[in-house]
């Protein structure tokens, strides 16, 4: 129902004369206004954002995009802790900030913080990955996957790309079959029965929503129960025009506010105003994992973190891997404040050099003995403990800390060259913790835990010779290294790398060795099903997918790929060799190339293959 009511219902009665004009065709338009609508008409005229108005026409022109206008406002409003008026104030607060160039380490000194340092494959690291297993009947899983592929040269959306292109399974399936693999393990750890369930959050944005949900539903949400996973859609914030913190109107349209994403801080805010945590509470779970959308090797990590943090009582655990000084990765640092505060959060890399050299360290970030920096390289892979996270949640309504980045047209720091808006980084939570906050951090070697997919082919190749190129090259390549690895600690012959170039990166191309998540979940399951004196020559590829499948003794020179179902116990043995699967180069700029292809500079010539299929329960031996 339309109101009726009077200017003063705006609230500005006795205001300005810059009130007085926006609220001039605000006036006139009054009585398009629901009374929610007033309310957000006042709130935005309070908080100096009058000129949204000024360019209304008369009631009977454009009513339907001033109903829009507000419906935009609506959802602003409501899907910002505090809603805009406070998005406004901080926006005033840090975009002076800003102006006045003060640094936000102001009276801090960085240290190394406390954490774990593991060793893959020996006991401790054994024992940590067994306590995770445990633990994770207990744990809930949060993927934050709010972005396209662009950045990538990849038009959809980026957990729908092949992790790998052996299986071509994609991002999003391994990292489900994972899941469901920690689900079966833990259970069957458990004293009690277990029938849990673990929850999966998908983090989306308007850009990936519909996709995320098509991609799961046409794959039957790979195996996974449509109840065990909850999407939660991030929006954006609205764009800031100048330092007065003035909402920018889309340049194409005077009826929108623009806006931008805010940064997968979001996902905290989401958390919290879903209800999901305290639904996780009530059902016993203790941690919540966070992860992002294109690490194909995380999963290597997470049983051990997890039992770091259970072992450890860690309220928050960041996953890490050494870092080389400068960088460009975050540095896990504990800073202490003049006045005795401390936190241990992620200092972004060109941040962390100037505040160790105005603190006294002359060198700033500097190898150490170790010819790595001694302040850890975050991964932006979270394990929260449940039960103090909700606590310090209830606190700020899932709000965390922001800063803004806005590009100044000269030195005075008056005029934007463009619009700019608040961000938040997911990391960035344990800023708002008290002292008493255990945080710390678990370090692992990178060949396991971390092979992101976010450079294209063309910024991949402009990396410094001997830095991470972080691409689909490498991403894919690191996984054949790890696992190649894995099974030469496990007992296996592995034969070393050959140097190759793809897409102008020059990369090690070891063994294609894939296998799914149940077969070898943690080291012990690997190192149980790997027996005798097996081999695999360097240009072969061996493709495992089922659980109990054991290789005794096999001499592999070409391409073996075994399928099993769980009920049946396979073990492969013998000598296999074939002409197996050739690795052809494709230049990135060849459209007649998928996407996914082009972009790591490489596809397989599956000249020849020999492919063992078990479809039957029982005990089954094949000499290959």
């Amino acid at each position: 129902m339309a109101s009726d009511a009077a200017p003063a219902a705006l609230g500005i009665s006795g205001a300005g004369d810059d009130w007085a004009e926006a609220c001039t065709p605000l006036r006139r338009n009054l009585q398009l206004l629901a009374p929610d609508e007033v309310e957000l008409a006042k709130l935005l005229l309070n908080e100096g954002q009058s000129h949204l108005f000024e360019h209304w026409l008369e009631p009977g022109v454009d009513d339907d995009k001033k109903r829009s206008f507000f419906d935009q406002v609506r959802r602003l409003n409501s899907s910002y802790p505090g809603g805009l008026a406070s998005y406004i104030q901080n926006a005033r607060k840090l975009l002076a900030d800003s102006k006045a160039g003060k640094n936000p380490y102001d009276g801090f000194t960085p240290s190394v913080p406390s954490g774990e340092i593991l060793t893959f494959g020996d006991d401790n690291f054994v024992s940590l990955e067994e306590s995770g297993v445990k633990e994770a009947r207990h744990a809930a899983f949060v993927l934050v996957a709010g972005g396209l592929g662009e950045r990538l040269g990849y038009k959809g959306i980026k957990v729908a790309l092949p992790r790998e292109t052996t299986t071509g399974k994609c991002f999003l399936q391994h990292y489900i079959e994972s899941i469901l693999a920690l689900q079966d393990a833990s259970c069957k750890l458990a004293e009690d029965k277990c029938h849990t369930k673990i929850p999966f959050v998908i983090m989306t944005s308007d850009d990936t929503n519909a996709l995320t949900i098509n991609l799961l539903e046409s794959n039957s949400y790979f195996g996974m129960e449509p109840s065990q996973v909850n999407i939660l859609k991030q929006e954006k914030v609205a764009c800031l025009s100048d330092n007065d913190a003035r909402l920018a109107l889309d340049p194409n349209d005077k009826y929108k506010i623009q806006t931008k994403p805010h940064g997968h801080g979001d996902v905290h805010a989401l958390l919290y105003s879903s209800g999901l945590l305290e639904q996780w509470k009530s059902t016993d779970r203790k941690w919540v994992l966070f992860f992002q959308d294109t690490n194909g090797l995380l999963f290597n990590a997470i049983p051990s973190a997890l039992g770091v943090s259970a072992t450890k009582g860690y309220n928050v655990n960041s996953l890490a891997v050494p870092r080389k000084a400068k960088e460009a990765i975050g540095g896990i640092t504990k800073l202490t404040h003049v006045d005795g505060r401390t936190m241990v959060i992620n200092v972004e890399y060109n941040q962390l050099d100037p505040l160790l050299r105005a603190t006294g360290h002359p060198d700033g970030d500097a190898n150490c003995e170790t010819f790595y920096s001694p302040y850890p390289g975050n991964i932006n892979q979270l394990i929260l403990e449940l039960g103090p996270y909700i606590e310090e949640l209830k606190k700020t309504h899932g709000a965390i800390s922001e800063f803004v980045n806005p590009k100044y047209t000269d030195s005075t720091k008056t005029t934007f060259k463009s619009s700019t808006r608040l961000e938040c980084m997911m990391q960035d939570y344990p800023k708002t913790l008290p002292p008493s906050a255990k945080v710390g951090f678990t370090l692992m070697d990178t060949w396991l835990a971390y092979a992101p997919v976010k450079n294209n082919p063309e910024d991949a190749a402009k990396v410094p010779k001997g830095n991470p190129y972080h691409s689909a090259t490498s991403g894919e390549m690191a996984i054949y290294k790890a696992n190649s690895l894995i099974l030469r600690k496990a007992g296996a012959q592995i034969a070393d790398p050959v140097i190759d170039t793809f897409n102008g990166q020059e990369v090690e191309v070891w063994p294609r060795i894939t296998w799914s998540p149940r077969w070898g979940l943690v080291f012990k399951d690997v190192k149980g099903k790997v027996h005798g004196n097996s081999s695999v020559s360097q240009r072969s590829a061996l493709v495992i997918n089922g659980k109990n499948i054991a290789v005794e003794g096999l001499s592999l020179d070409g391409t073996l790929i075994v399928n099993a179902i769980d009920e049946a116990e396979v073990e492969v043995t013998g000598h296999v060799e074939n002409k197996g699967w050739t690795i052809q180069h494709v230049d990135h700029k060849d459209t007649s190339e998928k996407e996914e292809i082009r972009i790591r500079g490489f596809k397989f010539d599956k000249v020849e293959q020999l492919e063992l299929n078990y479809t039957e329960p029982g005990q089954h031996s094949t000499k290959a």
